[in-house]
């Protein structure tokens, strides 16, 4: 089920909603979480109906693990408590490499030795990649003695809870656990309603009147690379570039608002990333808790304070090789994460030696630095992201031509995609220039305009929702 559709607007989301309340201004509070959760595994099986009973069976299991870790901890069971979490921790692993990445194994295998083994028919489970991020840590917080058994039907909310099942945020039990147990949040709050379904509208528009369009076409382009041209190679470079900002951004606000509805508070997962001047920052301010995930769990499991720079880079380096496989079972994304952990360590290093470069020069080349690092995680393989990026250097659509001719068939192309480019214009102002929705909703009073312009969002959201579009992370 998408956010973003009909269905969950006017269907799923009312008697959600309603139904929640009334248990819990009746005062059952069990009921009513349970009646959440219960309604997060339907919202689930909607896109993963064949998976959902292994994805509570996973859910269970890792519940028990973390609370006979919990239980050893307390009986100084040193030896037991390990050995549970390399279980918990092989569990999690193996669940996640088979689904994800069997068929990328089996694809290598037949490479390397010239076979022709048959790759399985594997239908990634939705969420499994951010869900499966949440598990381990959890697990890992258990032995590390960082937090208490956990009452299960708060454990099941932790992990199902419906706004940031599939696509996140990554929420760390200690930030929403303690909010599920407090009974006072589960009082009706007029003004985190509001608040969120202002953040609910503007994701919505940023997904359906921003991204979605530029998407389809950048995916047009890219399903056909051959037949383009360098005009559209930087329009689908750029359309992309931007697409996925406000669609990943779009689902975080519209999952946030979700929350807000029944008082429970996600944290913000972007920062205006783009104004960003070099990696290091970038990745400060994009997709914010999946890169505290890595800094907290891959990052400090490499990093020892004070062994020198060599192991600082190093660990670096590995987060970033963790993060590239984590997002797809292809070499081309193990090569996204090495450029960007290189990018990161070239940043660190003028950090740490205070060199700094003009603003205009030092934006300028984290951002084309994006953009590269986005073709090539977009392609199919790392040869098509450098026949793209030969493509948007290429003159040979200029050969023969004059300068003037070079001119009308630039503006020829311009008209033809008026719209696109427009729409490319304004993402680009947003995202440069514009507060994000964590600076418009911090220190949040409502007022009447919040009102008008959550409900010109989304109407004009539904009137261009006329069909069902996915959001891009869905295949993680």
């Amino acid at each position: 089920m998408i956010f973003s559709t009909y269905t969950f607007i006017f269907i799923f989301l009312p008697i959600t909603f309603f139904g929640y309340r009334l248990l819990s201004e009746l005062r059952f509070h069990q009921a009513a979480k349970l009646w959440l959760v219960m309604a997060s595994i339907y919202f689930y099986a909607q896109g993963s109906g064949s998976f959902v009973l292994l994805f509570i069976a996973d859910i269970l299991i890792n519940f028990a693990i973390g609370s006979l870790i919990v239980r050893a901890a307390r009986r100084k069971a040193v030896w037991r408590k390990r050995t549970l979490l390399v279980a918990g921790l092989l569990l999690n692993v193996g669940f996640l490499g088979y689904y994800k990445y069997a068929n990328f194994v089996i694809e290598n295998i037949n490479l390397v030795t010239g076979g022709a083994y048959g790759l399985l028919q594997i239908a990634l489970p939705l969420g499994i990649s951010f869900y499966t991020f949440q598990l381990i840590a959890y697990l890992v917080d258990c032995y590390r003695e960082r937090t208490k058994e956990t009452p299960i039907i708060d454990f099941l909310l932790f992990i199902t809870f419906f706004p940031q099942l599939i696509v996140g945020p990554i929420v760390h039990h200690g930030d929403v656990i303690p909010q599920y147990q407090d009974r006072k949040l589960m009082r009706f709050n007029a003004v985190n309603f509001m608040l969120g379904t202002y953040l609910f509208a503007m994701g919505c528009a940023k997904k359906i009147m921003l991204a979605d369009p530029l998407t389809l076409y950048a995916s047009d382009f890219y399903s056909n690379v051959g037949a383009g041209d360098m005009f559209s190679a930087w329009l689908a470079s750029l359309g992309y570039t931007i697409s996925y900002y406000f669609d990943l951004s779009g689902y975080a606000d519209m999952a946030i608002g979700l929350a807000l509805l029944f008082n429970i508070r996600l944290p913000h997962n972007f920062n205006s990333p783009y104004r960003a001047r070099n990696f290091r920052e970038y990745w400060q301010r994009w997709h914010m808790t999946l890169s505290k995930f890595l800094s907290d769990y891959i990052f400090r499991s490499f990093y020892r304070k004070g062994s020198g720079s060599f192991n600082f880079y190093f660990s670096v380096m590995m987060t970033f090789f963790v993060s590239g496989f984590w997002h797809g079972a292809g070499w081309q994304f193990v090569l996204w994460g090495i450029i960007n952990g290189i990018f990161v360590c070239m940043a660190h290093v003028m950090y740490r030696r205070k060199w700094k470069l003009p603003l205009f020069l030092a934006w300028g080349l984290t951002f084309a630095g994006v953009i590269g690092t986005r073709i090539l995680f977009v392609s199919d393989s790392a040869s098509e992201a450098w026949t793209v990026i030969g493509m948007m250097f290429s003159m040979d659509d200029f050969a023969g031509m004059t300068v003037a001719e070079a001119g009308r068939a630039l503006g020829a192309f311009a008209a033809n995609h008026a719209y696109l480019i427009a729409l490319l214009l304004v993402g680009m102002g947003f995202s440069f220039f514009a507060p994000n929705s964590g600076q418009l909703t911090e220190n949040f009073v409502p007022r009447y305009r919040h009102a008008f312009v959550s409900a010109l969002l989304l109407g004009l959201s539904l009137a261009q929702m006329t069909s069902v579009s996915k959001f891009l992370y869905f295949q993680f």
